[in-house]
This record gives structure tokens, sequence and C-alpha cells, in this order.
């Protein structure tokens, strides 16, 4: 709900802070006394386009604060701030603040954070709504006539959503499995080739770099073998160096205990055997590990130059083999079982639209019979208005099968025929401009407050009707009121004796500059302005007393 309004320096507008209470609230004044300019002020801050012209004569900048109830949690606002990045505080009105340079651009702010005109357009539709005699939005647009009617019947679309969104995914599952299928078949010679190919080689993963390093290794062997050999002959043997260090030691041991250094050197010779043993062990597992084998590096180079062939020709690495194996088997087995597949998707695929069309036509049945209740609801609602030889009909018509979805496969339109006879058409293009603002009046009583905004507005609804149209409409109104905040701007003393509050809009002059002004009446000064509405400029003493029946009435 709105609460409050601050307007700075917007067109005539010098400075106007304004509250706002629940309930029928009314704004009257002359002709001429700047009503619009109040609501041009509101759409600024709900995101109209922000034209410099707007900025009062002389001013920088024109800027417009609107206060909000505080949104609540969870809801479509929450829902929106969360996708734009911004925080909803519990419990906390809602700002949203505009301003407009007098050279030109604009800058917008929701709770102190920066805000682009778009996201101000879509808070503005779920915050407020505006009717007029030439409002094209709203209940006016056939887009939006579906889901209208659907709340007023408080039809569940979601069974529905849920089966279109089974039925798609079936068919987009159907629809792969038949490429695939297609494709597959183009390609089955090939797919024959190298998947026998694949088999045959039986690639493994990790296997081309154990096949390299066993290649490296081998050729390192080949290189070494000869000096690996000199080394074993000098070391081993009746003559290697091992064999004559053992004799030495042997001699070493009948003499040592002659002389201490000779002990001394028999140690130093058993260690010397012992390392030249060590070394011979290491010498030998490097030559059993270096061992070159022609055969074997033949066998191992073969395989190696094959795997890597391969992965070139299928565009990947040796490792990613095993894989692919395994991928385009699973694809021909796919092939050779693909009529059973195909059958079995075919058979979900035509499940699942069946599911959704029993769902649909269930939806229809429902919207139909929703259809029939609104018309007659309306129905009622147009004679007082003064249409009594108008007829209202909600259409509810099949679309074709492109145009199906998870909302149903109808359309749905309000269309009306002002005079006997005449065909059914849409209201924008049917009713005149009265007529059209108690059109939609008359849906807006109908509809209740299904799907709308917590605050309506309705600038002239009355225009150009009076007595019994008029009252007709402010009790109307007075009923809308006692489920939303509603603002009315009217003309209609029968109207404005309906309201809870009263603000007048005036222009006042100092000689050299005009303004507008509005302020809160008080029940005095209710009576006052109502008297003038219903007598002119001239307010006589029978005018009050009409215009005291008039708000004891309402």
């Amino acid at each position: 709900m709105l609460t409050a309004l601050s307007i700075r320096d917007v067109v005539l507008i010098e400075a106007l802070d304004l509250d706002f209470a629940g309930g029928l609230g009314v704004l009257t004044g002359e002709t001429g006394a700047g009503k619009s300019i109040l609501l041009d002020a509101l759409g600024l801050a709900l995101g109209a386009r922000g034209e410099s012209g707007l900025v009062r004569q002389g001013a920088a900048q024109a800027v417009v604060t609107a206060t909000f109830d505080p949104p609540a949690p969870g809801g479509a606002i929450a829902v929106l701030f969360d996708a734009n990045g911004l925080d909803l505080e519990p419990g906390e009105p809602l700002l949203i603040r505009r301003m407009v340079k007098a050279d030109g651009g604009s800058r917008a702010f929701v709770n102190d954070a920066p805000a682009s005109a778009a996201l101000l357009r879509a808070l503005g539709g779920l915050l407020v709504e505006i009717h007029g005699q030439h409002d094209d939005r709203g209940l006016l647009s056939p887009a939006g006539h579906r889901a209208l009617l659907d709340n007023f019947g408080r039809i569940d679309t979601a069974p529905v959503a849920r089966c279109w969104a089974a039925s798609r995914d079936a068919e987009e599952a159907l629809a792969a499995a038949r490429a695939e299928q297609a494709e597959a078949a183009r390609d089955r010679e090939w797919l024959d080739h190298a998947v026998a190919e694949l088999t045959r080689l039986a690639p493994e993963a990790g296997e081309e770099a154990s096949l390299a390093a066993a290649r490296a290794d081998m050729q390192r062997g080949e290189k070494i073998a000869v000096d690996l050999q000199a080394i074993a002959d000098l070391l081993n043997g009746s003559e290697g160096g091992l064999s004559r260090l053992r004799q030495a030691a042997r001699i070493l041991e009948r003499i040592a205990d002659e002389h201490d250094a000779l002990g001394e050197a028999l140690a130093a010779i058993d260690r010397a055997i012992n390392d030249a043993a060590l070394t011979q062990d290491r010498i030998d597992a490097a030559a059993d590990a270096l061992a070159f084998d022609p055969a074997q590096l033949e066998a191992d180079e073969t395989r190696l130059f094959e795997l890597r062939a391969v992965a070139r020709k299928h565009r990947l690495q040796p490792d990613d083999l095993a894989d692919l194996s395994a991928q385009l088997a699973a694809k021909l087995a796919r092939i050779e079982g693909g009529a059973d597949s195909i059958a079995a998707l075919t058979a979900t695929a035509k499940a699942a639209a069946d599911a959704y069309a029993a769902a649909a036509d269930a939806l229809s049945a429902a919207r139909a019979a929703a259809a029939t209740r609104l018309d007659a609801a309306v129905m009622r609602e147009l004679a007082p208005l003064k249409l009594d030889a108008a007829r209202f009909r909600t259409m509810v018509a099949p679309l074709g099968t492109e145009a199906w979805s998870g909302a149903g496969k109808d359309r749905v339109e309000f269309e009306i025929s002002t005079n006997p006879g005449a065909p059914f058409g849409p209201l924008i293009k049917i009713a005149s401009g009265g007529e059209l603002s108690r059109f939609i009046l008359a849906l807006k009583v109908a509809l209740a407050e299904e799907g709308a905004a917590p605050t309506m507005i309705f600038d002239e609804i009355d225009r150009g009707v009076g007595g019994a149209v008029a009252s007709a409409i402010g009790e109307r109104l007075a009923r809308l009121a006692q489920t939303t905040q509603l603002l009315v701007v009217t003309h209609s003393p029968q109207v404005a004796a309906r309201g809870r509050h009263h603000l007048l809009i005036a222009k006042s002059h100092d000689g050299t500059v005009t303004r507008t002004g509005v302020r809160a009446l008080s029940d005095a000064e209710r009576r006052e302005e109502i008297a003038r509405m219903l007598s002119g400029a001239a307010i006589t003493d029978e005018a009050r007393a009409q215009a005291a029946r008039l708000l004891e009435g309402g």
C-alpha cells in the first residue's frame, strides 16, 4: 500500500508531502488544477519515462519519493529484489526515489540502492494499478485475461504445467534418440570398422606412457651394454678385481697379527671387498633393468606406434582410446537395439501427451465454467452503470497446437457488445472512453481483488456521467476499496462523498509564480468542496445541504 508521496520541483509543484491511508481516497479540484501532475509524479517513481519537461522552471532537478508498506517476505517483490541483488530488510518500508535533471538524464534508487527504470517499472506493476479512460494495459490487455480468469475461478494450473513439462521432456528424448539413430545409421559402416579396430587393439589407460618408458629403457640399455659387460669382466672372474682382493685378504689374514698396521690393512681390504660386491650387485640390477631384447623392443615399438596412430585418427590422446572404445561400442549397441528403444520412448511420449491433453481438457472445462460465472458477475454490474444495453462475455477458444503451453491450450479474451445486435469485440476497440472506464470498473468489481496490486488508482473513471450512474460508480468503488487501497481522481460529487479520505488539488498565484498544492480536507471542508462540485463557482446553501446528504449516505 502507498503510504506517502514526496514531490519536489515537478512542473507546478514546488514542494509537497502527502500521507495516504487504506480504503477509498478521493482527489478533487477544479479543471486545470494539476491532478494529472500528481499522477505524473507518481508515475515517475514507478518507472515512467523521465522527461526533462517535468522539472519545474528554474529548478535543477525534480525529485519524487514514494513510500510503500513493507513487502511480504517471500512474495513477488522479495523475489524481484533477490533477482536484482537488492537487500530487503524485514519490516522496513519500501522507498522508491527518482530524480530527473533539467538538462536531461535521471537516476533512481530503491531503498537507497541504485536501480534502473526497468526495475522501477517491474516494481510498479506489483505495487500499483492505474486505470483510466485511455489505459491500454491491465484489464484491457488480452495477454493477461487468461490469468485473470484462472484467478477468478481459483483454478490450479500447476498439474497442466507439470504434464506439459513431462510431455516436452519425453518428446525431446524421443527426438534425440531418433536423431542419434539416423546419424548412426548413416555412419554404420564406419562405426563397425572403428569398434572392430578398437576392440582388437584393446587400449588401456596409461599404456602409452608405460610402453614409452620401457622402450626408452631398452634403448639406453642397448647403448651401455658393452660398458656394463666391461665392468663385469673387470670385477668378476679369476683375474677380476674382486677375486684379487679376496686373494690379498687371505694372505693378510695369516700375517695380520704380526703388526697393528697389517690388522688395519685387513679391515680396510674387507671393506673394499664388501663395497666391490655391492657395486657388482648394483651393476647386475641395472643390467637386468636395461636388458636389451631386440624382439621385445620391436614389439613394444609396434604397439606404441599403433596406439598413437589410432589416437591421431580419432583426434584424441592415446589414454582416451579406452573411453572412446566403450562409447562407440555403446552407440553401436544402441543402433542394434534402437528400434526397441525408440518404441519405448514413443510409448512414453504418447502417454505423456495423453496425460497433458487430459489435464488441459479438464482445465479448459474449468475455464469455461469460470467464464460463465464471470460473465454473470459482470453483467450484474453493467445495468447500474448505465450499460444495460451492453453485453459482456469471456471467450475461451482453443489455440493451435503450436501455441499450447504449460498454461493449457486455451485463448481467453474479454469481449463486449455495446448495442443490441452488435457483434462482440475487444474492449479497447468497441467501447468509447466513458463506457470503457465503466467496463473496467465492472470487471474490477466482479474480479474483486484477484490479481490486484495493493494500490489501485482510477483516473476520472466517472467522466461524462452523473446522477444515478455516478452514485453507482461511487458505491462500487467503495465496495472495491474494502479489500485494497483505492485512489480516485474524480469530478463527481457522488463519488467524492464515498471517500474515507479527501485530498483537494488547487493552484495558487503570487503574482509571478503559479504553484499546485494538495491538502487533506476536514469534514467541513469536504462538505464545502462537494457543494462546489455540485453547484460550480457560486456555492449555495442548497448545494451545501445536498453535499451533507451525500456525505451522510456515503
